[in-house]
């Protein structure tokens, strides 16, 4: 099998918070997502993967140039992390949304 014929694919993951690891992989036609994973580190706890930010299932079929990104689950709820982000930085001054009309 020649060289050109293999997909390349992109494997993202973030091994912890503020670090991201990408590592490009020469897979024959026809793997899966589930072949791509097998580079992995053992030790990566995952939930979901997905390609190009769309979720897949790992029976599912990888073209030529595909990202596969592997999510890690959440630490901290999302706005749990909002309030602790404001109490640091404060209020927002201005609001992104229109104020309502007085009746």
């Amino acid at each position: 099998m020649a060289g050109a014929e293999m997909l390349q694919i992109e494997l993202c993951w973030s091994p912890a918070a503020q670090r991201l690891e990408l590592q490009v992989l020469s897979l024959p036609p026809g793997s899966l997502v589930r072949d791509a994973l097998a580079a992995l580190p053992a030790d990566l706890l995952w939930e979901r993967v997905g390609v190009w930010g769309h979720k897949v299932e790992l029976e599912d079929a990888l073209t030529h140039g595909d990202r596969v990104e592997v999510y890690r689950g959440l630490t901290v709820d999302p706005m749990e992390a909002r309030r602790r982000r404001l109490a640091v930085q404060g209020r927002p001054r201005a609001s992104r949304h229109r104020p309502q009309r007085k009746p």
